[in-house]
């Protein structure tokens, strides 16, 4: 079951027992989808965690994949400041929208979008080998080869930075970047769990910092 978030607060009465629902990408943060819950449809997505709708023009309960298989498991349920919408953060699994696409809304896509798109890439080719693919030969290779490869674009990337060679810069840390996220596949990690840390490291990084003024005081 998933964990229990305190959604008492919600204003059923101002949205006439029909909340509205924005579904965004826990990864990569991209807008999947949006939709309506009534409270049983509400309690049916917390007890489940997967996400479930009501549908307006069925009159029903739908949940999302209930027919695709692409079904949005939900990470965590947030409301906005008026307490009249949800925000629903989630694993989706394959395409969300029913056209084939992964989001229903045909946004800009930004760098940090490429770089989730990046990684699904890899995962499938980690899953469905290719003969022809050179992501699917070094899952083939093994850690040992993987790690390898890390360590010689690192070298690479610091002899271009002491060449001061921008472009070839540019290249090899992007060679790097990608033999990396290879890596952390690998081992089944992934970025945003990179990302993650990365925040607890810079919050204890602050409160060092107002720690060290404090004392200065």
């Amino acid at each position: 079951m998933l964990k229990q978030y305190d959604l008492s607060n919600l204003d059923w009465i101002k949205t006439n027992g029909m909340i509205p629902v924005i579904i965004q990408n826990y990864d990569s943060y991209e807008i999947l989808m949006h939709g309506y819950m009534n409270k049983e449809a509400l309690y049916k997505t917390q007890q489940e965690g997967l996400v479930t709708f009501y549908s307006r023009t069925k009159k029903c309960l739908w949940t999302k994949g209930q027919t695709s298989g692409n079904y949005l498991k939900v990470i965590e349920i947030s409301t906005d400041c008026d307490h009249d919408t949800l925000l629903i953060l989630v694993l989706s699994i394959r395409e969300t929208c029913h056209l084939g696409n992964k989001s229903c809304f045909s946004v800009k896509k930004y760098n940090i979008d490429f770089l989730f798109d990046l990684e699904e890439l890899i995962e499938n080719k980690k899953n469905n080998y290719t003969d022809k693919s050179y992501t699917s030969y070094l899952y083939q290779s093994g850690t040992g080869r993987i790690a390898q490869k890390v360590g010689e674009e690192a070298i690479e990337t610091i002899l271009s930075a002491m060449k001061k060679d921008k472009n070839e810069l540019i290249n090899e840390s992007s060679d790097l970047i990608y033999h990396l996220i290879v890596l952390l596949h690998n081992q089944d990690l992934n970025l945003n769990m990179v990302i993650e840390n990365l925040k607890k490291r810079n919050k204890k990084d602050i409160f060092i910092k107002n720690k060290i003024k404090m004392i200065k005081k």
